[in-house]
């Protein structure tokens, strides 16, 4: 049993901390270098896509508020094979997202102190899991005062902009809509966080009402402050430099005000990207905690801290796997796997909305609007353009995450064979 601890801000603000830290702070650089001067136009398709799908994960959370989130809302409306595979994508892509960003942290920090971006990376992952098992009110705060400090760093890159606002061709598009629509791909990284927020319903007070409230809130928060970076950042240097910078925001910053405010942007930038680490491992443990509820994996993974009721097993092996990938040192490949992922699951989360209307019809809890008869318009639009998207994966990650999909497969069948009578998750 997990404490019910978090209310309606805390949830958003950690909401919003951990998608203004993932996108903004370590793949703008490589987003400009895609869209030149259409960087905003990739920002909104992105927050299209997102805000579709965040109303649909608004409904579910609302109806079904448990830790295992996704996996609950597709085992309930296509069974167990595709519920495994939801949570089976899921729990890689929060690992890959984490040791996505624990580099960007780490590349941060070395260029602050010099230091090997692996071993800090390591570092990051291992420091985030002691803070969540330590407890989630601790977490929480931790995660809110990040918050702060990382919206503080984005305001005044904003800041920075605002003389220079129209002193460039902001449709000035090097690669064209093409360019635009995979930046917006690559950007859509950058929103992964808010279905995070479901994945904390057993640990919210009054779910119901809050689960909807804060996905929508973080949504529209975090796309008012990207699309402001976003144009503020082109205005101050060229997309080519953006492109090529180890630390994009923080040339904003010393291009316009020097060494000193650049110092400062990159310190902030440590407590964004760590943000988002933690908190995506969080979310991460929590539904490999609510998968095992279900049954689909060990009991182990239901284990809690008996005084600090956090699943310190879940936490642990989050953690523990999330290590290798840092070595992996593609960003952009990583980042592009990890979408792969959530738009699968974004396509099924909208289909289960889709199925719910029409086979286990219910009056209560929040319901996306806009629905014609029974059918629900916007999930409809959420599942087509999350496929849209998946279409514009570079091909060589499409081949990755669909062997990805078949060792997911493999697994489930192995959990399902008995030994001595037994099945391996049920022990």
């Amino acid at each position: 049993m997990l404490k019910r601890a978090l209310g309606l801000w805390q949830i958003t603000l950690m909401g919003i901390g951990v998608i203004l830290g993932a996108g903004i702070y370590v793949i703008i650089g490589e987003a400009a270098g895609l869209s030149s001067n259409g960087l905003w136009l990739s920002v909104i398709l992105a927050s299209i896509v997102a805000a579709l799908t965040g109303l649909s994960y608004a409904e579910l959370s609302s109806r079904f508020p448990e830790a295992g989130a996704e996996y609950v809302y597709i085992e309930k409306s296509f069974g167990d094979t595709a519920a495994w595979l939801t949570g089976w994508l899921i729990i890689v892509g929060s690992i890959l997202a984490a040791a996505t960003v624990a580099v960007g942290f780490a590349k941060y920090f070395s260029a602050l102190f010099h230091t090997p971006v692996p071993v800090i990376a390591v570092a990051t992952l291992l420091v985030c899991g002691v803070i969540l098992i330590a407890g989630i009110k601790e977490t929480a705060f931790i995660t809110i005062l990040f918050t702060l400090i990382e919206a503080s760093g984005l305001v005044i890159i904003i800041f920075i902009g605002v003389p220079y606002f129209g002193s460039i061709d902001y449709l000035e598009l090097a690669r064209g809509l093409n360019g635009v629509i995979e930046a917006g791909v690559l950007i859509f990284f950058s929103y992964i966080g808010f279905e995070n927020i479901a994945r904390l319903a057993e640990e919210t007070k009054e779910p119901e009402k809050n689960m909807p409230r804060a996905i929508m809130l973080s949504i529209s928060i975090t796309t008012v402050i990207y699309v402001l970076v976003g144009v503020a950042a082109l205005s101050v240097v060229s997309w080519q430099e953006l492109a090529q910078a180890e630390a994009p925001l923080a040339l904003i910053a010393q291009r316009v005000y020097g060494d000193r405010l650049s110092l400062v942007l990159s310190v902030i930038a440590l407590f964004s990207t760590f943000n988002t680490v933690l908190v995506t491992l969080l979310s991460g443990s929590r539904l490999v905690y609510g998968i095992a509820e279900y049954r689909a994996l060990p009991g182990i993974f239901l284990s809690t801290a008996e005084k600090l009721q956090t699943p310190w097993i879940a936490i642990i092996a989050v953690v523990v796997v999330s290590i290798p990938f840092v070595f992996l040192g593609d960003l952009a490949t990583i980042a592009n796997l990890t979408n792969f992922t959530i738009f699968i699951i974004f396509i099924l989360v909208n289909a289960s909305v889709i199925y719910f209307r029409y086979r286990r019809p219910v009056e209560t809890g929040f319901k996306t609007p806009l629905t014609i008869g029974r059918f629900p318009v916007l999930p409809f639009l959420g599942l087509l353009t999350s496929l849209f998207m998946l279409i514009y994966v570079p091909i060589t990650v499409l081949g990755l995450g669909f062997a990805l999909v078949m060792l997911g497969l493999l697994i489930h069948i192995a959990l399902k064979i008995p030994v001595n009578g037994v099945l391996f998750r049920e022990r």
